[in-house]
């Protein structure tokens, strides 16, 4: 999924997008990887809403809050749901939001949600990208007071993040705890730029919603002429290097990925890029090792293998430009991935119509499958087809399937969301939770400790 960087609308970037990548294979789905058996689906859930609406999921981490968030996109499912694990083989539906007024808004409606904890309170921030033409085009995200859950009555709206210079929206959120203690927002725009939030500031009524700043679309970025409106970030993530002591995003854009030292949030500063890579083009989501070695490079499109890449000559200050992988990995070459989960030294990856899949890094030039479980049992040639006659249709394209995939550490609970059939909830038997000790690395992953903030290595 897309987002563009300029003002025009997410469906226009989808429509982009699929008139530049390889042309998709009509029955994908006949050739996704045979399951295998060490996974074992606990729970399923499916709710209302149309034939696809499920975008990403969120798990919290703490094991007295048994919670999970699932996007729901597509009119007239513009929201999210909150569902219990307290039984991951019961999963429950406690309570569901949705937008005023879902039959005015156009585009994608809600696309990824992260939550927090500041001042001893819990909150969750979802993410929406409406287009001109409609109510909301300037909205990025809501913040959710969620604290009083199992009591849904308590939840409730505390700020409403817009972004009027760029509509549009927030096609994807990074929550993190900066060394400084603060919890910040990183968001997409559609922009050459992110944008910073200091969420402590947001809950507490700020009429700039908390803004730190914006991180730039790096000058020396290639030139984006032949992909028109695909310019600027998609997805983050963010971390603490103990080695450096400094804070890092890692920001992907449409023809590289760029990794900013935000130490000061207020005035990044561009460490090293990932570009020029053969093949790479619609860089959609990079994530890091603890610590900050390797990072895992995904692309949106199709036949495009996972790519790992070393950064110590960037790290050692050989070079500020990584321009080849040191190794790939791929279940199925005619097959497309979208998101992933780093828990060193297992990679989570969502894969649309292949499901849900867990690759082995510990020999970054040499990964090793672990895992797969197909969760999409629609057609092969269902997905999105989005058109501006035909906003909340379904048609042939590759975009259908496992969207989102979280990880619990503390019990390694698998959860995972299908576009078109809804939440699912795993245990792999090579899994059972998740500490960096274990593997001599700092626990550094996409979880925050929201208590304590980010901690310098200590190597036993």
């Amino acid at each position: 999924m897309l987002v563009t960087a300029k003002p025009v609308t997410a469906v226009t970037a989808l429509i982009v997008l699929l008139s530049v990548a390889p042309a998709p294979v009509a029955a994908q789905g006949d050739h996704s990887p045979p399951n295998t058996s060490n996974v074992h689906v606990l729970g399923r859930l499916r709710t209302d809403g149309p034939a696809i609406s499920y975008t990403d999921i969120e798990i919290e981490q703490e094991p007295s809050r048994p919670y999970a968030y699932l996007s729901r996109a597509l009119r007239p499912t513009f929201g999210f749901d909150i569902v219990s694990l307290a039984n991951p083989a019961n999963p429950t539906l406690l309570y569901s939001w949705r937008i005023e007024n879902p039959e005015l808004h156009v585009g994608l409606g809600a696309m990824d949600a992260k939550y927090f904890k500041h001042q001893g309170r819990y909150y969750i921030i979802q993410s929406f990208q409406f287009a001109p033409g409609g109510p909301d085009a300037d909205l990025g995200a809501i913040i959710f007071d969620v604290t009083g859950l199992p009591d849904t009555s308590t939840v409730r709206a505390v700020a409403r993040i817009r972004a009027p210079d760029t509509p549009g929206g927030f096609h994807n959120i990074f929550a993190y705890k900066h060394s400084d203690g603060r919890a910040l927002l990183f968001t997409t725009t559609n922009g050459p730029h992110a944008n910073v939030y200091d969420l402590g500031k947001a809950v507490a009524g700020d009429s700039a919603y908390g803004f730190v700043g914006r991180v730039p679309w790096p000058a020396t970025a290639p030139d984006m002429t032949p992909y028109g409106p695909l310019e600027g970030y998609h997805d983050f993530y963010a971390a603490y290097d103990p080695n450096t002591g400094q804070d890092k995003l890692y920001g992907s854009g449409f023809n590289g990925y760029y990794i900013y030292d935000v130490t000061r949030p207020d005035a990044p500063q561009l460490a090293m890029s990932i570009v020029g890579v053969l093949g790479l083009q619609i860089a959609h989501t990079l994530t890091a090792s603890p610590d900050g070695r390797y990072a895992v490079g995904q692309t949106e499109y199709n036949y495009s293998p996972v790519r790992i890449y070393d950064l110590k000559p960037a790290l050692d200050g050989k070079t500020r430009t990584i321009s080849q992988e040191v190794g790939v990995w791929t279940e199925n070459w005619r097959g497309i991935s979208h998101n992933n989960e780093m828990r060193w030294p297992y990679v989570f990856v969502s894969a649309y119509k292949d499901g849900i899949q867990m690759f082995d890094i510990r020999d970054p030039e040499n990964p090793k499958t672990v895992a797969l479980f197909d969760t999409y049992t629609g057609p092969p040639d269902a997905g999105l087809d989005m058109t501006f006659t035909n906003p909340d249709g379904v048609g042939e394209s590759v975009f259908n399937g496992a969207f989102g995939v979280d990880v619990r550490n503390y019990d390694g609970l698998v959860v995972a969301s299908d576009m078109m059939t809804g939440l699912w909830v795993f245990r792999v038997d090579e899994f059972k939770g998740w500490n960096g000790k274990d593997w001599n690395m700092p626990s550094i992953s996409s979880v925050q400790d929201w208590d304590a903030g980010p901690k310098p290595r200590v190597v036993p």
